[in-house]
């Protein structure tokens, strides 16, 4: 089970931490990966990083201003997002990373929490 938190109403320009743990049988995990689903559009990859070497990837739109973390000693991460624009705003879902590399494709994770709402104001 995946559980994401931190969400809220922030102005643009603002900071928000978004985090995410998991509990149950988690053994498989290699990493944990965001996602985002802005309004009306589809599920995008955001973000993932790998527990073996701390490996992280971004995707364009947030890489410089998104910082993904481990929660140490837990199966748990946080997501720092600075610099927030409007366009950020979403629901922000994290999953399981039980395969190589950090895939950007949705198809490639099968365990999603409950995603958070983050909104961002102009």
């Amino acid at each position: 089970q995946l559980q994401a938190s931190g969400g809220g109403v922030v102005q643009a320009g603002g900071s928000l931490k978004l985090s995410c743990a998991a509990s149950g049988p988690t053994r498989n995990s290699k990493g944990m990966t965001w996602f985002r689903q802005p309004p009306g559009k589809e599920r995008e990859f955001v973000g993932g990083i790998r527990w073996s070497n701390r490996a992280t990837d971004y995707a364009a739109s947030v890489k410089g201003r998104f910082t993904i973390s481990r929660d140490n000693g837990r199966i748990a991460v946080n997501l720092q997002m600075n610099s927030l624009k409007p366009e950020d705003t979403a629901i922000y879902y994290c999953t399981l990373n039980t395969g190589y590399g950090i895939p950007s494709n949705r198809a490639s994770y099968d365990y999603w929490g409950q995603g958070t709402l983050v909104t961002v104001s102009s």
